[in-house]
Formats: structure tokens, C-alpha cells, sequence
């Protein structure tokens, strides 16, 4: 397969790369650091992504920005941006790149666990997270072509969990996540939340 990643260098991304790799051709993409530029809160730079790379079997992103802070610290910017970013972002993916992917394709999404799982700070990237299942499930509705969507909600990670600080315990690594990615590409039917 031809696969765009979007978010090839983040920790989940770069463990997805790795994932795919072997087999697949693997288009790299991120805000920076990448062969490919782009930034999901712009979509003339989707636009221009998808005008860069051509035709694709599949787009997997691992990538959107949301802000953490407490509710009572959380600006209407806070929310604008982690819609922008996470939400509309990953969103446009699917509707300006609907053209860019081949016949029985496959768009695989992130939201994540605090979709399901409640946390203090969390309201913003949770309603994001939440709102891409759901966008997910209704677009996999009308994708044409026997296109198919799906969205894969990772825990939080050991390396992130390490790089905050915060105590491991039974937190998977990226690389085990990036199976849930590998699976989402075959997964039928289509609009699925997957959990990694």
C-alpha cells in the first residue's frame, strides 16, 4: 500500500512508521521535521499536502493538537484551537483528501482514551476526542468508492507517561499502539473506534 502519515514524528507516529515500514510505502508528513510539511490547523497546508503526494491507498493520521488545562482555566482560544487542530484537522484530512485516495481505501484517525475516560484537564481534547468517533462513524456513511474510515483510541503510552513524569504501570509502548494501526488499514466494517 501507499500510505500518507500524518504525524510521522511524534511518538505514536514514529513507532506507526516503524510499524508500516516494512512492506508498505510510507509517506511521512508532520508540522515539522518531516519530508512532508504540513499543519492540520491550516486547510490550504492539507490542500497542499495532498497536491504534493498525489494518489494514496491509505492516510493514517497520528497527529492533532489539543490543549490540557483545568475547566476553570480553559479559554474560548483553548477550545478554539483544539478543534481547529485535532478535530477539524484530522476532519479535513478526510474531506479534502476523499479525491487523493484510490478505490476501497482507508483513512485511519487518532482520537484517544479520554474519549471513554474522564480526567481533570481534560474537557477540551476530550470533546475532541469524542467528536472525531462521531464524525467518524456518520462519514464512514457516505465515503464513496467503498472507501472506509476508522478511528484507533490509544491509551497514554510508557514513553509519554515517562516524558511527563508520571508513573508507567501497565501503560503499553507506542510500538505495541502502532499494532491498532496496522489492524485499522483491514479492519471491515468500515467506521469503527478501535481500541489500541
Amino acid at each position: 500500500m501507499r500510505i500518507l502519515l500524518v504525524g510521522a514524528t511524534g511518538t505514536i507516529g514514529g513507532a506507526v512508521a516503524t510499524a508500516l515500514s516494512d512492506g508498505h510505502e510510507v509517506i511521512r508528513a508532520s508540522k515539522s521535521k518531516s519530508t512532508h510539511k504540513v499543519d492540520l490547523g491550516d486547510k490550504a497546508s492539507i490542500s497542499a499536502l495532498f497536491r504534493e503526494v498525489g494518489k494514496v491507498d491509505a492516510v493514517v493520521s497520528a497527529a492533532g493538537d489539543a490543549r490540557f488545562r483545568p475547566l476553570d482555566q480553559l479559554t474560548d482560544d483553548d477550545f478554539a484551537y483544539s478543534l481547529a487542530n485535532k478535530l477539524m484537522g484530522q476532519a479535513n484530512l478526510v474531506r479534502v483528501g476523499m479525491p487523493h485516495v484510490n478505490d476501497g481505501g482507508v483513512f485511519v484517525l487518532t482520537s484517544g482514551v479520554l474519549a471513554q475516560v474522564g480526567m481533570a484537564g481534560a474537557a477540551a481534547i476530550s470533546a475532541v476526542n469524542a467528536g472525531l468517533e462521531g464524525f467518524a462513524r456518520s462519514a464512514a456513511l457516505e465515503l464513496p468508492r467503498d472507501i472506509r474510515i476508522h478511528v484507533v483510541s490509544p491509551p497514554w503510552v510508557a514513553e509519554t507517561k515517562r516524558a511527563f513524569g508520571m508513573e508507567v504501570g501497565d501503560a503499553p509502548s507506542a510500538a505495541k499502539v502502532a499494532e491498532a494501526y496496522v489492524k485499522a488499514l483491514g479492519a471491515t466494517p468500515t467506521g469503527q473506534t478501535i481500541p489500541a
